[in-house]
């Protein structure tokens, strides 16, 4: 079977990195991946063709709708005539239903499947284009053979927005144990390259910049915990997130929080052995389905606080804490609970983070879920 996968863009993030882990982990006697991506691709594009998974680009610019860019996408799918298009994001959703349908108007096309990353948005925060093809993807909805989410949340969500498809699916993201993992020799080693002593408690925090994420909150609830904690180091890690960042600059000047005690990293490509240094991690989502980065810093062994956004409150169970999200008072509490808490967390009885992922979210077990999907749109077009 011929799988394309259509997605926004090809940066470091969430859905990127999960079409990464299920493209190269499909069994390749069975299925044959491609990734398309409107605007120009990047690290996971990379990645993508190292693994020798072909990736074109339509070079959309981001927010400006294209129709050259579209009957790009067309070519591509009358070209390769996929199986399954495989869509991720609103405005590959969107894309990628139009291509299918334009390149073989008459019928005789691939099936389509969407899928959604998020429980939330905060349309004011985005630009207007994203509001218009959230509305535009709610309507259409019930043409795609199949609309997938990460989280039942995200399910939820869409359902109130208008969403009616044929088939609605949860597949939550699966986390591969081999590269997240407890790693005492990089625990100490990226200790010692960031001046953090030995056993000094870390708190982590790692995403990208973007409202989604809140990291307002995040320094607020850091603010709050300092005191409490002074050896206590914040270590902040991903794209923009770094001492060129004025208005993470300002929010640390107001939070009070000496400079000494805080870390800014920027994007890494080495976050499994950032969270092996850590003693806690942070999400302080608004709106995410299933963050990545909370599995991951769980397979590491790592408890976390989590905002009470999508799923996040399921994938952490008994393992870490749930508080409401841009709560920086209840995140300051969770976190220096946490600290003192560890131990006993991951020695609990089905409390162990890493168990918890093993058992339950793996990514063997994500990867058989689309595999299945994909044969069951594909035996439905026969």
């Amino acid at each position: 079977m011929k799988i394309l996968h259509v997605i926004t863009g090809l940066d470091v993030g969430g859905a990127e990195t999960t079409l990464l882990r299920l493209a190269t982990g499909m069994d390749p006697a069975r299925f044959q991946s491609r990734a398309v991506s409107l605007i120009a691709p990047g690290p996971m594009g990379r990645r993508l063709e190292e693994a020798g998974i072909g990736v074109d680009s339509l070079h959309m610019r981001r927010g400006v709708p294209s129709p050259t860019g579209l009957f790009r996408l067309v070519r591509i799918i009358r070209d390769w005539r996929p199986d399954v298009v495989q869509t991720w994001l609103y405005h590959a959703d969107l894309a990628g239903l139009i291509a299918a349908r334009l390149a073989f108007p008459f019928g005789g096309g691939p099936g389509v499947a969407w899928n959604i990353r998020c429980s939330y948005m905060a349309l004011d925060e985005y630009r207007r284009l994203t509001g218009v093809t959230l509305r535009a993807c709610a309507a259409l909805s019930r043409f795609p053979d199949a609309v997938l989410t990460n989280s039942h949340e995200a399910r939820r969500f869409h359902g109130e927005l208008g969403y009616r498809p044929k088939r609605f699916e949860v597949i939550p993201n699966g986390f591969d144990t081999d590269i997240y993992r407890p790693d005492p020799e990089a625990r100490q080693a990226v200790r010692a390259e960031l001046d953090i002593a030995p056993d000094a408690p870390v708190i982590g925090h790692v995403a990208r910049f973007d409202p989604m994420k809140d990291h307002h909150t995040f320094i607020e609830a850091a603010g709050l915990a300092h005191p409490q904690r002074e050896d206590a180091v914040f270590l902040l890690a991903g794209r923009r997130v770094d001492y060129d960042n004025l208005d993470l600059a300002r929010w640390l000047s107001q939070a009070g929080i000496d400079p000494g005690n805080i870390r800014l990293l920027g994007e890494r490509a080495d976050v499994n052995r950032l969270m092996a240094a850590m003693d806690v991690h942070v999400s302080s989502s608004l709106g995410e389905a299933l963050p990545n980065v909370v599995g991951e810093s769980m397979a590491c062994g790592v408890p976390n606080a989590v905002t009470d956004v999508g799923d996040s409150g399921r994938l952490v169970g008994e393992t870490g804490l749930v508080v409401p999200p841009g709560d920086a008072p209840a995140l300051a509490e969770a976190m220096t609970r946490l600290l003192v808490e560890r131990t006993g967390l991951i020695d609990k009885n089905g409390g162990n983070p890493r168990k918890r992922i093993e058992n339950s979210y793996s990514l063997a077990g994500m990867i058989r879920l689309f595999e299945k999907l994909y044969r069951d749109i594909y035996m439905k077009s026969l």
